[in-house]
């Protein structure tokens, strides 16, 4: 039976783009992020492969447990720690590697049990505010780690940009000359670079790079798509036609009637909709392809269907593949027509999608 909706994740095309990353940054090692499901393309699939990284980031415990039960021993590194003794002693179990941002997961550390060891990542947080910490507070974490037993030696060095993908550098300018200046001297691995990072400034490749939207093989810049940077897309979005009908001038489609017929319509239904992942919010004009053509989607999103102008088709049927976004039509384009990122159209992807790898 034919799926409604389905995802395509071309692995080749995963491949590929790890490729582009070690090209770009010939002197670091790869951990790959593959957290979110792998951005939506599936967690074990992806990590299988991209099996030539260097390691593994995962935001939580139980996605790092998925990979190791499905037999990824690859190093893999929880970039959010973890937070009580339960997943201290699972991520000790799995070999996970651990980023610590706050004092807790120091005491967390400070009472493993004896004979546990971690590689430990410790965050300094340079502007993004988020996780990791301050300045001021960085060495003395930073001592307070290195004498507890169950802590590998030397500590790893880590922070997070938050502007990389702006206009304005100063930010990211600012970030790593901050932590340039509280880290100088001190030993151990630095892991810097996001997507971002990695394309737009050179310095924050340092032994570590973190790539993630760029190995599903598209842009964090709001201005570019990934087949600018030699990448390929990971996922294809399909669906296909179920239902075919003409409309008059005048007469509207969808809720709410946002969109008005301007010409006698042809008017496609899709069967695709926010139910699937692809957003309410995308606007009406926005691009599908059908049959290899770009034609607008008209009237507003809805849970199953969406309505497409098809007029100016040869000859639309049932049936007839539709392409919400992937081979052809670049994810980036399509979230400037919802107003958000691509990282969330790809990792919205809901359960009802059926995913295919090949």
């Amino acid at each position: 039976m034919t799926p409604t909706v389905s995802a395509t994740v071309d692995t080749g095309a995963l491949r590929h783009n790890l490729g582009v990353v070690r090209q770009r940054a010939p002197r670091s090692r790869v951990m790959a992020v593959i957290k979110a499901n792998a951005y939506g393309h599936g967690l074990v699939a992806v990590a299988r492969a991209l099996d030539s990284a260097d390691a593994f980031a995962v935001a939580r415990v139980d996605e790092g447990l998925t990979l190791r039960q499905a037999g990824v021993l690859t190093r893999t590194i929880l970039l959010e720690g973890v937070f009580d003794a339960d997943q201290l002693a699972a991520a000790a179990a799995a070999g996970f590697e651990l980023v610590v941002h706050t004092a807790e997961q120091i005491d967390l550390l400070r009472a493993a049990p004896a004979g546990t060891t971690f590689n430990i990542w410790l965050k300094l947080d340079t502007g993004m505010n988020r996780l990791g910490f301050k300045p001021a507070a960085f060495r003395a974490a930073l001592a307070a780690l290195s004498d507890l037993p169950a802590v590998q030696s030397p500590v790893n060095l880590f922070t997070h940009l938050s502007s990389a993908d702006g206009t304005d550098p100063s930010t990211t300018v600012d970030q790593l000359a901050l932590f340039s200046t509280v880290t100088a001297s001190l030993p151990g691995e630095r892991s810097i670079a996001n997507s971002a990072g990695l394309l737009g400034f050179e310095d924050s490749q340092a032994d570590w790079v973190r790539p993630g939207l760029l190995l599903y093989g598209a842009s964090p810049f709001a201005a570019t798509v990934g087949a600018d940077y030699g990448l390929r897309p990971a996922m294809t979005l399909h669906s296909h036609i179920i239902a075919v009908k003409d409309i008059e001038p005048g007469e509207r489609v969808g809720y709410g009637g946002l969109w008005t017929a301007a010409r006698p319509t042809r008017l496609a239904i899709a069967a695709v909709g926010y139910g699937d992942g692809y957003p309410r919010s995308v606007a009406p004009g926005s691009p599908v392809l059908i049959n290899g053509q770009r034609v607008p989607l008209a009237g507003r999103v809805s849970m199953d269907m969406i309505g497409i102008d098809v007029t100016d088709l040869p000859a639309p049927r049932l049936g007839d593949p539709v392409i919400l976004w992937g081979d052809g039509l670049p994810v980036e384009e399509v979230a400037l027509w919802a107003q958000t990122i691509p990282y969330e159209l790809l990792c919205g992807i809901s359960q009802r999608v059926a995913v295919t790898i090949r």
